[in-house]
């Protein structure tokens, strides 16, 4: 089995991004982000990966990763669907609108489509309150969604993923 290893695009990334910080510690953090842009998600690969890049041990990295919710520790779908339902959210029906996710996609929070094209997650506050409901589709934000409003949101998700998408993302098959 190959290694894990930075594209050339992340590796300039990382290059322009250390000179930022006083030390090669306090990179950790968007270097793991740099990491799981390019991978998909935070594997134990990844971490030994940027422990090296960054000449820090496998377990400071990985008390990072595992510390902040942001790193995805598990392979995600091709759209990551997280809903807020933190208090102003859940004030506005964020379980309802939970709840017609479950039902749209077939699967429960925490789950993934079989096609693996939707992974479905409960976040606590995503800090747009005033949009509230929130829900964060990778990397987007969409507020004010209601539930009556998640059938033609996850309609459009779906139109919108080519084969050339799919496979890049590395998360389903391309077909065609």
């Amino acid at each position: 089995m190959m290694a894990l290893s930075f594209s050339k695009e992340s590796e300039e990334r990382i290059t322009k991004l250390l000179p930022k910080y006083p030390d090669k510690m306090a990179a950790c953090l968007p270097v793991l982000w740099i990491a799981q842009d390019e991978f998909g998600w935070v594997s134990d690969d990844a971490m030994r990966l940027v422990a090296e890049r960054l000449d820090l041990s496998l377990a400071h990295v990985y008390g990072v990763a595992t510390f902040y919710t942001m790193y995805n520790k598990k392979r995600v779908g091709h759209y990551h669907v997280q809903v807020c339902t933190n208090v102003a959210c859940m004030l506005n029906d964020a379980y309802d609108v939970m709840g017609s996710f479950e039902r749209e996609l077939g699967i429960k929070r925490g789950q993934t489509t079989e096609d693996g094209l939707f992974t479905l997650c409960e976040v606590e506050c995503l800090a747009a309150c005033g949009g509230a409901v929130c829900v964060q589709v990778n990397k987007d934000y969409h507020e004010k969604v209601r539930a009556e409003d998640v059938g033609a949101f996850v309609k459009k998700l779906r139109a919108a993923v080519t084969p050339d998408s799919a496979k890049a993302a590395g998360t389903i098959e391309a077909k065609g």
